[in-house]
């Protein structure tokens, strides 16, 4: 299954976001439902004791679907056993508050219909840019969904996604850093584009004018141009690649450092994220592989006493092996062990299977 985002024209925002006040309403309503009989009982209600409580609330004034209300109770159900929490948090509709929750209207199959360029949903038809031809896709479920700029989009799962085709024959070692944001095993280096440095300076001046709006509107950006670019890139190994070994670099651990921002910045595991299903669609061997003590070991006779002192930091970008006089960059030279220790966990992954 694939998931297909696509935005809706802002015409209908007014209308989008009274029923996605109405979505605020019945969360909040079965949330402290669920809490009250918590307390008096000490049983947590199913989704299927919820839909007594709920049942008929479309034809009492609501203008939501009923498999909207069933899929808010079944998301509220199921957020309430991951997060164990008794009772979730608000949802919020004023707009002038800070803490105003983003707009969600989650539905089911039935409850929408693609013709000519819009979806229907109740009443109400949505125009919006179909770039993807949703009428060759046969749709599962789906939502409603705002961003920080107040802008609407249609998230529609769907089954019969359209495979990506790869044409690689050859498999690569990727290198995760800050420098470059990638280095393949075979040379190629992806340029890091540092998104939230380039506007950092208008974030701070926004920030400092506590311009709610325009800050919004700027996070927003970042993380469109991140996400697009991560998109891209991904998508090109897929295609020229057979097989995909990418280090298990700790972005959580080193965010918490004084590179932290350009840790951030870099998207390091929402690229392993599309690399991983992208793969999986086109059948591309995709693995993520430990990568301890790749950049200090030589990629030509694996020794590891042979590079200089201080390797281990981010100083030294080239050194020479002692043991074979081989010159090596850095990245480089992690990205072929890398790739040699994806090797190595197929050949042990065929022995096993044939055994």
């Amino acid at each position: 299954m694939k998931t297909l985002k696509l935005r809706i024209k802002d015409r209908h925002c007014k209308v989008l976001d009274q029923l996605a006040s109405e979505v605020n309403f019945v969360w909040n309503y079965v949330n402290d439902l669920c809490f009250k009989h918590l307390q008096r009982t000490g049983n947590f209600f199913s989704a299927f004791d919820i839909a007594k409580y709920t049942a008929g609330a479309s034809k009492a004034g609501l203008n939501l679907h009923s498999q909207t209300i069933q899929a808010i109770t079944e998301e509220l159900v199921l957020r309430r056993k991951q997060f164990k929490k008794a009772k979730l948090r608000w949802r919020v509709s004023n707009p002038k508050s800070a803490k105003k929750s983003l707009g969600w209207i989650p539905f089911k199959k039935t409850a929408i219909k693609y013709q000519n360029g819009q979806v229907k949903y109740g009443n109400h038809w949505f125009s919006l840019w179909d770039s993807y031809g949703l009428s060759k896709y046969n749709v599962k479920t789906g939502a409603f969904v705002q961003d920080s700029r107040n802008r609407w989009y249609v998230c529609l799962v769907v089954d019969n996604a359209a495979t990506l085709a790869s044409k690689g024959t050859e498999s690569v070692g990727i290198d995760l850093g800050l420098k470059d944001f990638a280095t393949l095993s075979n040379g190629q280096k992806i340029e890091a584009q540092r998104t939230y440095r380039k506007y950092e300076q208008k974030l701070g001046i926004a920030q400092r004018a506590r311009n709610k709006k325009r800050v919004k509107a700027i996070h927003a950006k970042i993380k469109q141009l991140r996400h697009n670019q991560l998109h891209q890139e991904s998508t090109k190994l897929v295609k020229n690649y057979a097989a995909i070994f990418v280090g298990n670099v700790n972005a959580k651990s080193l965010a918490k450092t004084k590179l932290a921002k350009s840790v951030l910045d870099a998207g390091w595991t929402m690229f392993r994220t599309l690399l991983k299903y992208k793969c999986e669609n086109a059948g591309v061997w995709f693995e993520e592989v430990n990568e301890s003590y790749t950049t200090q070991t030589c990629s030509c006779c694996g020794s590891r006493d042979s590079s200089p002192k201080g390797r281990a930091g981010l100083g030294i970008r080239e050194w020479t092996c002692v043991q074979c006089g081989t010159l090596h960059d850095r990245d480089i030279n992690a990205a072929k062990n890398i790739l040699a220790l994806g090797h190595e966990r197929l050949v042990e992954g065929i022995l096993a299977l044939g055994y």
